[in-house]
């Protein structure tokens, strides 16, 4: 029962300090926004190249099960 309490307050607080610094809050976002973005690209890349090196390791491991005839 605390925690619904505290959490209606907090969204109370939330609503009442997003219309009051609105344009702080868009500006924030503004500045967050591409920050993400790069971050997210640098994650995406990262786990690309991580990819294509199993794929890769996968295609010589099964090149070296197959028998020779």
């Amino acid at each position: 029962m605390g925690a619904f309490i505290g959490g209606v307050i907090a969204i109370v607080i939330g609503i009442l300090g997003l219309a009051k610094w609105w344009g702080l809050f868009i500006k924030a976002l503004l500045a967050v926004i591409p920050f993400l973005l790069l971050v997210g690209g640098v994650i995406a890349v990262a786990a690309g190249v991580s990819d294509m090196k199993d794929k890769a390791e996968e295609k010589k491991e099964t090149k070296e099960e197959k028998p020779v005839v």
